[in-house]
């Protein structure tokens, strides 16, 4: 076999040679530009390893910092495990050893793009001569972006946005002999003013509404010529407050409050109560929370059975609320003591107690009790119980408003 080899022509050669030396090295410089290009639009963890995540910082919270990369999405890593940080968006540090009183403080917070370095994070302000002293890893208790510190600290959110709670529903369907059905629900909603834990509060808004509505019906027979007619009983009870709450200092806060009652079973047509005065916050973590109120108002009673019970009332409000929030469930409880001074015998006092469990994202199961005590119903036919006790359950989704 014979084999022919063609020389290449040295014209051919030469083009080429030419178009090698032009295309391979602007492919070198623009593979070298995109790698360079890359970093610089994200920001970068080095890790205690060694290993490198390249992406955008969230927040760090109380030692846990929230990173986000494409590959993995939101990332939480401890303190202990960075050895160096940079993030080139601007940022505020909020540090533990001060202690921000009100709003007027905001500027004892660094804002800027920050690095983390040697246990320290250094913010890196418009004027670098201007750099505050890096704060220790372990005293920058909050990272939080200066978009979001902006929102918090200089603005209020709108009607219908920053509210969160829960909404429950139930109901029971009952039919034999007798026909029975009940329904119940109950919705409450808090907006507080900042949402975040390391600013100050401002104020808080708080509005609930619970409910319950039910009958049962026999139906009439005849025997032995004898007719027994139709037999309904009914059940009806609902609850509705709201209170504004206005901080004069971290614990103290002045308040104005409302609330409505109707209670069939206690012959209460409709309680009504309008008034204000001061509360203290013992303690608010993220477990755990509770308030203690005290307050003047106007009250007055109104009974189904007529206007002999009917009352007007100068009385007050002495309450505590307390909350504690895990992971899988939330328990709520409320008590109440409401006298009245120009008649002490027209008293009142009311219990509310509520666990939430959570099933599926916002969807969870709801218990609740409301105990209420009515000291002085009007004398009716046949005598009007005192105490009223409820027991509800029921599917809650959870409300959750930001802004």
């Amino acid at each position: 076999m014979i084999v022919f080899l063609r020389t290449p022509s040295p014209r051919h050669s030469v083009f080429a040679f030419l178009l090698a030396a032009i295309l391979i090295p602007a492919a070198a410089f623009a593979a070298e530009d995109k790698q360079a290009a890359a970093p610089a639009d994200t920001d970068v963890i080095v890790l205690s390893n060694g290993d490198t995540l390249h992406g955008k910082l969230v927040k760090e919270v109380t030692g846990k910092v929230t990173f986000h990369t494409d590959a993995f999405g939101d990332v939480d890593v401890p303190w202990e495990k960075i050895k160096e940080l940079h993030a080139a968006e601007s940022f505020g540090i909020v540090d533990n050893r001060v202690h921000l009183r009100r709003k007027k403080n905001s500027n004892q917070i660094p804002v800027g793009p920050i690095d983390v370095t040697d246990q320290g994070v250094a913010v890196r302000p418009a004027n670098a001569a201007a750099a505050p002293a890096p704060i220790p890893i372990k005293s920058a208790e909050y990272i939080i972006d200066a978009q979001t510190l902006d929102t918090q600290l200089n603005h209020m959110p709108g009607f219908f946005t920053g509210w969160n709670g829960g909404a429950t529903a139930g109901a029971t369907l009952v039919a034999a002999t007798q026909n029975q059905y009940s329904v119940s629900g109950s919705l409450g909603l808090v907006r507080a003013v900042p949402t975040v834990a390391f600013l100050p509060p401002r104020n808080r808004t708080l509005a609930d509404f619970s409910g319950s509505y039910g009958k049962i019906t026999e139906r009439a027979f005849t025997v032995g010529g004898v007719t027994t007619p139709a037999v309904t009983t009914k059940s009806s009870i609902f609850h509705i407050d709201a209170e504004r709450d206005q901080y004069l200092s971290d614990r103290i806060f002045a308040l104005v409050q409302t609330a409505f009652d109707h209670n069939f079973s206690q012959d209460l047509q409709l309680q009504q109560i309008y008034g204000g005065g001061l509360g203290v916050t013992l303690f608010n973590t993220p477990t755990h929370e509770a308030d203690v109120k005290g307050t003047v108002q106007y009250e007055k009673q109104a009974f189904i059975s007529g206007s002999s019970g009917n009352q007007n009332l100068i009385g007050s409000t002495f309450s505590a609320n307390y909350g504690m929030h895990r992971k899988i469930f939330t328990f709520v409880q409320e008590l109440a003591y409401i006298p009245a001074w120009n008649n002490l015998h027209a008293y009142s006092v009311n219990e509310t107690d509520t666990v939430t469990f959570t099933t599926y994202k916002n969807f969870g199961l709801s218990f609740g009790t409301l105990d209420s005590y009515l000291n002085n119903p009007p004398a009716v036919i046949p005598p009007t119980k005192r105490n009223s006790f409820q027991f509800t359950m029921g599917l809650t989704y959870a409300i959750k408003s930001k802004y």
